[in-house]
């Protein structure tokens, strides 16, 4: 008899894919360096000249101070124009942001929850005022504010920012609110609970994330806006931040470096707001376009 003999076949190790090496990262990383560089280098060119003295600015705009003085800063929030033109500031983008919040919350759940004659025409208008930046209808929208008393008063600032943000609000909202699912309000309605609790106990929950996106978008603009203020605000009295640069800049123009350390002021509450809920914003923008 012949022995058959039988050779083990050894299973051979999976190859690892050899990594390619992709140029298109780097350069990618090395393009949004640069943008970000951009970006930050005028803010920075900002904060650092307010701690610098004018006849260092004049011999060497670009760069940084010898010695850091602080004077400059301390200047400008001990006067009390900054802190009356803050509190302006302050007033009207809390005041536009709940207004925002509560009336485009309101108007999104009705035109996404419920079914009318006229939805779709309504929501398209509200769509079209994203077309008409505040710039274009400055003219008639003074004629207007003047018409109803509203000069040199805040409310003139205020309403029509609420106006220009709701479109944009209801854009972001909308698809939050349709995203809900219909048989979560029947099972609502089932345990008694009417339209205004479902509306408390669950829209409001669940809809958070664009909630705090709107919120965030118009109290930021409604801090930086400028044109609108411009035309509504004549007394020194009633001035936001952004018309108090200017003032400042026009009557100290010779102090450059109290002039930066105004404006770094200015800007520096809606830089940290928006800092801090940076990622809020990206997350609710990223749900209403799955929505």
């Amino acid at each position: 008899m012949t022995a058959v003999t039988s050779t083990a076949v050894r299973p051979t190790a999976p190859q690892r894919p050899r990594r390619r090496i992709t140029w298109s990262k780097p350069v990618i990383y090395f393009i949004a360096l640069i943008l970000v560089a951009a970006m930050l280098a005028p803010v920075a060119y900002i904060v650092i000249g307010g701690f610098r003295t004018n006849s260092e600015i004049s011999q060497d705009p670009a760069g940084l101070p010898t010695v850091w003085h602080v004077s400059n800063y301390l200047d400008v929030l001990s006067s009390e124009v900054f802190w009356r033109e803050a509190g302006n500031s302050v007033i009207a983008a809390v005041a536009t942001t709940l207004l925002v919040v509560v009336l485009g919350l309101m108007a999104s759940f009705a035109l996404a929850r419920y079914s009318f004659r006229g939805r779709g025409l309504i929501y398209t208008l509200f769509t079209a005022g994203l077309m008409f930046p505040i710039t274009v209808a400055i003219t008639p929208l003074y004629i207007l504010v003047r018409s109803l008393g509203l000069m040199n008063s805040l409310a003139g600032v205020i309403i029509p920012q609420v106006a220009f943000a709701l479109p944009m609000t209801i854009v972001i909202l909308v698809p939050f609110l349709q995203a809900i699912p219909a048989e979560l309000q029947e099972a609502a309605s089932i345990d008694g609970c009417g339209r205004l609790g479902f509306f408390w106990r669950m829209v409001l929950p669940l809809s958070r994330p664009g909630v705090v996106t709107v919120g965030i978008l118009a109290f930021i603009a409604s801090w930086n806006s400028y044109m609108l203020p411009l035309f509504i605000l004549n007394d020194d009295t009633s001035f936001t931040l952004p018309l108090g640069v200017q003032a400042f800049s026009s009557q100290y123009s010779m102090d450059t470096a109290k002039v930066l350390a105004f404006v770094s002021l200015s800007m520096l509450p809606a830089l940290i707001f928006f800092s801090i809920f940076e990622r809020r914003i990206v997350g609710g923008l990223t749900g209403a376009v799955k929505g």
